[in-house]
């Protein structure tokens, strides 16, 4: 057996990586809010499938609220109660760059156990909960465009290769 240790510093090998197969694209999204929409309007994304109704599924990597008071917030799943056994929390990093100039995820410096205020504008990586056979997350940028009763759309483009953390447009080479 292969030790996680040996596994991860891998990762940033790309001699030891699959091949990338998904190519990163942009895409837009919509979540309802947790309280406040339908059930059948989903409220949860997943970097590694996109939209996720979180009455069927706890596999996403953070859901969407709008708190008492109005503020738009984005929950971490551990904010949910729902906990990760391993040692990459899915979770939020706010970024100042322009969501073209964001082109590397970061491994380290994620929310994951608190809420995260969002606003029109702001852009965000997000770490995934560990997805991959390699015992590894997946990643992605979102920007929010904006919000309309209790949603919110955001851009986003996710790298759904396993070890990969590039965040531009096509096949990943990091």
């Amino acid at each position: 057996m292969i030790p996680l240790a040996a596994l991860l510093a891998g990762c940033g090998d790309n001699d030891t990586l699959p091949a990338p197969t998904v190519p990163n694209a942009v895409d837009t999204v919509t979540l309802g809010a947790l309280v406040g929409t339908p059930i059948t309007v989903a409220s949860g994304f997943a970097v590694n499938t996109g939209l996720v109704r979180t009455d069927r599924s706890p596999d996403f990597d953070f859901a969407y609220n709008v708190e008492v008071g109005g503020r738009p917030v984005f929950l971490p799943r551990a904010v949910l109660g729902l906990s990760s056994t391993t040692t990459a929390d899915p979770g939020l990093q706010a970024r100042p760059e322009p969501f073209d100039e964001i082109t590397r995820a970061r491994s380290n410096g994620y929310v994951t156990e608190d809420t995260v205020p969002v606003a029109v504008g702001e852009r965000y990586l997000v770490r995934s909960r560990v997805v991959c056979s390699l015992g590894v997350p997946v990643y992605a940028k979102i920007e929010i465009l904006s919000f309309e009763d209790s949603t919110v759309t955001f851009q986003v483009l996710a790298n759904r290769n396993c070890g990969y953390r590039d965040l531009v447009p096509g096949l990943p080479e990091e």
